[in-house]
C-alpha cells in the first residue's frame, strides 16, 4: 500500500515544472563552452534560438499535454513507431545520462580543486567524481517528494548565479573595459572557429521533455506543462545570452577554460577585496551544488523512462526494479551508477587533464543523447498526420506545414551537432567519441534483443501453464 501511495501522489505543480526544467536545461558548464566560441556565440544563441530552441520548446509543449503518459519521450516514440524503437530511444536517453554524469562530476571536482585543493591530482578528482555519482544514485532512490527539492534548489541557485554574473560584469566593464570587443564584425560568425563548440550550445538547449517522464506525479499536466515550458524557455534563453556576454566581458575568449572558466570569471569580477573573495567563494559553492543538481535532475527523468521501458519487457528486467517503500526506480538508478563508475575510470586513464576528460565525456554522451530527439521529432510529425483529431490542449498554430518546418528544422540542427561532435574541422575524427558511441549502441541493441527474448519466453511459459 505504501508503494502505491507514493507512486500515485500528485506533487508536481507548475512552479515545480518550471524549476525542474530550468534545472535540467540551464547549465553553467554550457556557459563556458559557449563563451569559448567568442563574441559570435551571441549570434549563435539568437540564431539557434529561432530555428531550434523555440520550435523544440513548442513541440514539447504540444506533445507533453497531448500525450501525458508516464515515461515521456519513451511513450511518444512508442506510440509512433512501436516497442523496439521506443526501447532504443529509452536506452540512448538513459545511457547518455549515465555517461554524462561523470562529465558533470569532473566539472564539480575541477572547481572543487580550484577553490579548496589546488594540488589535487586528476586521479583525486576522479575519486571525488565517483563519490558524487553515488550520492546522485542515492537521491534517485528516495521519494520524489524529497528528491525534487534538489533540482528545485539547483534551479534557484543557477538563476541567482547567472544574475550575479550579469550584474557583476556590468560593474566590471565600467571600471576595466571589455575583455573582448563587442562589434558587429565580432558578432559575425567565424564558421571555422565556431564549429568545435557550437554543438555545446545546441546541447544546452535540450531537456524540455525531461519532466514529462514523471507525468503520473503531476497535478495537471495538460494545464501546467505548456505554461511551464514557455516560462522556462524565456528564462533560459535570456540568462544564457546575458551570461555568455558577462563571461566574455571579463575573460578573453581564447583564455576561457571549459572546467575552471566559471570560477575564473567570478574571481575577476568580485575577488579584488577580501569580502569580494568570500562572495566569489560562496557563489562557487552554490555552483558546485548546481552541478550536483544537474545530474540528479537528469537521472530522475531518465531512470523513470528506462523503468517504464523495462516494465514493458523492452529493456532488461533489472531496470524495472523499484523501491518497496517509495516506488522509485532502484534498478535503473544502480545500473546508472555502475555505468557512470566504469565510464569515469576508463576515460580517466585516457585523459591528460580535467579539461580533456570533461570534453571527451561530454561529447561522447551528447552524441548518444541527441539521437532520441530525432525520433521524438519524427513521432511528433507522425502523430499530427495519423491522429489529426486527437485532443491537444495546446497545439502549435499554423497547421501541418508549420509543424513539419519546426520538426525538420530541429532534425537538421541535431544532425549537424552530432556530426560536429564526432568530426571537428581542423582536428579530424574524435575516435574516443566515435568508438564509445558505436560500442554503447551495440550494447543497447543486445540488451533490447535479450529483453525481447525474455519477454517472449515468459509469454510462452505463461501460455503453457494455463493449458
Amino acid at each position: 500500500m505504501k508503494k502505491e501511495r507514493f507512486m500515485t501522489e500528485k506533487i508536481l505543480g507548475k512552479k515545480d515544472l518550471v524549476l525542474f526544467t530550468v534545472s535540467a536545461i540551464l547549465l553553467l558548464d554550457t556557459l563556458a563552452s559557449a563563451a569559448s566560441v567568442g563574441v559570435s556565440s551571441i549570434f549563435w544563441w539568437l540564431f539557434l534560438g529561432v530555428i531550434f530552441f523555440i520550435p523544440f520548446a513548442l513541440i514539447t509543449a504540444e506533445m507533453s499535454c497531448s500525450y501525458p503518459e508516464q515515461g515521456g519521450i519513451y511513450a511518444w516514440v512508442k506510440t509512433a513507431f512501436g516497442n523496439r524503437w521506443a526501447a532504443r530511444a529509452s536506452w540512448s536517453y538513459w545511457v547518455n545520462t549515465a555517461v554524462w554524469i561523470p562529465a558533470i562530476a569532473i566539472l564539480f571536482a575541477g572547481i572543487f580543486k580550484q577553490m579548496f585543493m589546488p594540488d589535487l591530482s586528476l586521479y583525486g578528482q576522479i575519486i571525488i567524481g565517483l563519490i558524487l555519482t553515488w550520492i546522485t544514485v542515492a537521491v534517485n532512490i528516495v521519494s520524489l517528494d524529497i528528491g525534487r527539492f534538489v533540482p528545485d534548489t539547483g534551479a534557484v541557485l543557477k538563476i541567482v548565479i547567472f544574475l550575479v554574473l550579469i550584474l557583476g560584469a556590468f560593474n566590471y566593464v565600467g571600471e576595466h573595459g571589455m575583455a573582448n570587443e563587442f562589434t558587429l564584425a565580432a558578432l559575425k560568425p567565424d564558421w571555422q572557429a565556431s564549429f568545435q563548440y557550437i554543438p555545446a550550445i545546441i546541447y544546452g538547449m535540450l531537456g524540455f521533455e525531461l519532466v514529462s517522464a514523471s507525468s503520473d506525479e503531476m497535478k495537471d499536466p495538460a494545464r501546467d506543462m505548456p505554461k511551464a515550458v514557455l516560462i522556462s524557455a524565456a528564462i533560459i534563453i535570456v540568462l544564457y545570452i546575458f551570461g555568455t556576454i558577462a563571461m566574455l566581458a571579463a575573460i578573453p575568449a581564447q583564455d576561457i577554460n571549459l572546467v575552471e572558466g566559471l570560477m575564473d570569471t567570478l574571481n575577476l569580477l568580485f575577488g579584488q577585496t577580501p569580502a569580494g573573495q568570500t562572495f566569489a567563494m560562496a557563489l562557487g559553492v552554490a555552483a558546485l551544488f548546481t552541478f550536483f543538481s544537474n545530474g540528479v535532475t537528469w537521472a530522475l527523468g531518465c531512470n523513470r523512462a528506462a523503468a517504464e521501458a523495462a516494465k514493458m519487457g523492452e529493456l532488461p528486467a533489472i531496470f524495472a526494479k523499484e523501491s518497496k517503500n517509495y516506488g522509485t526506480p532502484v534498478g535503473a538508478s544502480i545500473m546508472m551508477g555502475l555505468v557512470s563508475t566504469a565510464t569515469i575510470i576508463l576515460y580517466g586513464f585516457l585523459a591528460g587533464s580535467n579539461e580533456d576528460l570533461f570534453w571527451s565525456l561530454f561529447a561522447f554522451s551528447a552524441v548518444i543523447f541527441m539521437l532520441p530527439y530525432i525520433a521524438m521529432m519524427l513521432a511528433f510529425i507522425k502523430a499530427r498526420i495519423e491522429q489529426p483529431h486527437h485532443e491537444r490542449p495546446y497545439k502549435i498554430p499554423g497547421g501541418i506545414l508549420v509543424a513539419r518546418i519546426f520538426a525538420y528544422s530541429c532534425i537538421v540542427v541535431l544532425s549537424f551537432a552530432i556530426v560536429l561532435f564526432i568530426y571537428s574541422p581542423g582536428e579530424g575524427m574524435q575516435w574516443p567519441v566515435f568508438i564509445g558511441v558505436i560500442v554503447t549502441l551495440i550494447i543497447g541493441e543486445l540488451s533490447i534483443r535479450s529483453a525481447e527474448k525474455t519477454k517472449s519466453a515468459s509469454r510462452i511459459n505463461f501460455s503453457l501453464s494455463k493449458n
